[in-house]
């Protein structure tokens, strides 16, 4: 097993998260530190990644403020993301030996992601059209990675008992035919953040074959 750091964050605003998730990439992409996972619940923020479409934003960012929501735009791929509490959020920072292990690391993350939900006992699926996990037909868990010097950052998000009401925000990753769904929901019970968390990190570790070790917050000087 591979030893890597995980920094567990608790609840953080996106914001500082994301600036985080650039520092320990340089260093991870210039051989500075090691693989850094990242897993953290965030404040309620809406995010952009390089490939949306204004018109999948339902509301103003304007509005979005009023009702305490952030709004940012990321390098990440995909379109439109609602991230907020009751949510895991994992970020990989990882050295990738050559460009063709994006879409393997990708797969892996759904991978893990399936086997947290068999965990709840919900079926789940791909779905050819768009990456991430779906039950029922709707998005339980998204997937959006960006590699850049040939390091990953952003990563994953799964629904365990988010509220969900967002779609009427967004257009949830710019897919008007699809709902959104959670653990809880699709479990009839309360399926709190840190049950996920523990679920899904095991699931991490077992389909990349890692060791996480907990590591304290450090930033760049």
């Amino acid at each position: 097993m591979k030893p890597v750091r995980l920094l567990d964050l608790g609840r953080k605003p996106y914001r500082e998260v994301w600036q985080l998730q650039r520092e320990l990439h340089a260093r991870v992409a210039a051989g500075e530190e090691r693989d850094t996972w990242i897993v953290v619940e965030h404040d309620p923020v809406v995010t952009l990644g390089r490939n949306a479409k204004r018109e999948h934003l339902l509301v103003s960012a304007e509005a979005l403020a009023a009702r305490g929501i952030d709004y940012v735009e990321v390098e990440r791929g995909g379109d439109v993301t609602y991230h907020g509490p009751g949510q895991v959020v994992v970020y990989p920072i990882a050295r990738l030996e050559r460009f063709r292990e994006v879409v393997p690391l990708v797969s892996a993350l759904e991978e893990a992601a399936i086997a947290t939900c068999a965990r709840f006992g919900v079926p789940v699926e791909r779905w050819s059209e768009h990456r991430g996990i779906y039950a029922g037909g709707n998005q339980i868990c998204a997937v959006g990675l960006a590699v850049k010097k040939m390091t990953s950052l952003h990563g994953l998000a799964l629904n365990a008992s988010t509220a969900l009401d967002y779609d009427r925000l967004i257009t949830p990753c710019g897919i008007g035919t699809r709902g959104i769904t959670s653990l809880t929901r699709e479990t009839g019970r309360t399926v709190s953040f840190d049950e996920a968390k523990l679920a899904l990190l095991a699931a991490l570790a077992a389909t990349f074959s890692v060791e996480f070790q907990t590591g304290e917050l450090q930033r760049a000087s």
